[in-house]
């Protein structure tokens, strides 16, 4: 699991796992360890037909606790009441057809279905089976009636499926059940609220294969991204030339531009609809003047050539000179300062001259190509902070927490 989906602020909290009869049960018991890595613990229940695909000592190996059998098998008279007891969310996958009309049908005639009648909480469900089973019209008519009733559903996604049919069927990405979860248990503080938010580096083009960029990963921008869609926010992110997995909802819109130019105008064009504008992108600030169609030939200049570069416009300053009333802009400033005072002095002055409400500096050494980061915290109420090196999830946590404080 990619390091930008581990946020590690779910301490005390517990999910139960419904695992049903689908070649693909194998493959949750993975979610099991990585939600714990993520302090969540977790409960489980196998049904009878899950159970033939895997088994019960695979899942209690991995720290699931209890590990659910069949109704009246265990010592405690009500295990089909203590998910709805300690759990704050339930998980369903891989879902079949069968658990899905139970559901929808109010049954409790296994253990599983049995502990869903009787949670209260949030219950996820990722389907997966054959895909002329999954579009069937009593099957589309029963997921559709659990949406009514709130249930979130999670896929499944299209492909070949075990069978070797193809079509919608398959579970969904497993990164996308684990956020599904861990949103499943957070509140829904940023919910109504659409975040714009810039990332990674801009690749400014010289001639047909050469070009001017930089090393950021856009690791931070997608932290902070992934957390505000956690806590409910849309999310428009402006993504330069990176490889770097995010959500597939419809609350989550990725943009892929290349250069400079092509992020100004894409995120110009999300910014008016936008409550918060997060300006975490390395943008070049100069592009090479182009040399023209064609790859330049090393023969064309034996002893050498030079460059001229042309300014490009600076994205955060300008989008926080058309910003209407109400939007809050949080800039980012990746500094070659010596020491911590000389960038919070950087900080302080960037946070003027972009015309921003929140600047976060850090020093070039501590963020770059890094999965931490430590950083410098300003904004125009005169706060100022100096955050302890941490992973770049729990830096995007407590920036959305503090731009959440921030006057609209």
């Amino acid at each position: 699991m990619e390091k930008h989906l581990l946020f590690d602020m779910f301490k005390g909290k517990r999910l139960h796992l419904g695992v049903c009869g689908s070649v693909a049960a194998f493959r949750v018991a993975e979610l099991v360890h990585r939600w714990q890595d993520v302090g969540v613990s977790v409960s489980a229940t196998l049904t009878a037909a899950a159970r033939q695909f895997i088994g019960p000592l695979t899942f209690e190996a991995l720290g699931a606790s209890p590990v659910y059998g069949d109704m009246f098998s265990g010592e405690a008279p009500f295990e089909h009441l203590e998910p709805g007891q300690s759990a704050h969310a339930m998980i369903i996958a891989p879902a079949t057809a069968d658990i899905i009309a139970r559901m929808a049908q109010g049954r409790a005639d296994d253990m599983l279905a049995a502990q869903a009648l009787g949670f209260d909480g949030p219950i996820v469900v990722a389907p997966a089976m054959n895909p002329r089973m999954w579009q069937n019209p009593a099957t589309q008519a029963n997921v559709e009636l659990l949406k009514e009733r709130g249930f979130i559903f999670v896929g499944p996604d299209s492909g070949v499926v075990a069978c070797h049919d193809e079509g919608r069927g398959r579970l969904a990405d497993l990164r996308m059940i684990f956020l599904a979860a861990l949103k499943a248990l957070t509140p829904q503080d940023m919910e109504g609220q659409t975040v714009m938010l810039t990332l990674g580096p801009t690749r400014e083009t010289w001639d047909d294969v050469r070009f001017w960029t930089n090393a950021s990963t856009g690791a931070m921008g997608a932290s902070i991204a992934i957390a505000a869609w956690l806590r409910g926010a849309e999310v428009h992110a402006v993504c330069g030339p990176v490889d770097i997995w995010m959500p597939d909802d419809p609350l989550f819109h990725r943009h892929n531009v290349v250069s400079a130019k092509q992020m100004l105008d894409t995120a110009r064009r999300w910014w008016p609809e936008s409550s918060v504008g997060v300006f975490t992108a390395a943008v070049a600030d100069f592009s090479p003047e182009p040399h023209g169609p064609g790859k330049f030939k090393k023969d064309k200049a034996e002893d050498g050539f030079s460059l001229n570069f042309l300014p490009n416009a600076d994205i955060l300053r300008t989008l926080a000179e058309e910003r209407s009333e109400g939007q809050v802009v949080v800039g980012f400033a990746a500094e070659s300062a010596p020491d911590m005072d000389a960038l919070g002095a950087a900080v302080r002055h960037k946070l003027s001259y972009k015309g921003a409400d929140m600047i976060v500096g850090n020093r070039i050494a501590d963020g770059f190509v890094r999965a931490s980061n430590r950083v410098y915290v300003a904004d125009v109420q005169g706060r100022e902070e100096l955050w302890p090196e941490m992973p770049k999830t729990q830096v995007a946590w407590k920036i959305v927490d503090w731009f959440r404080t921030l006057p609209q």
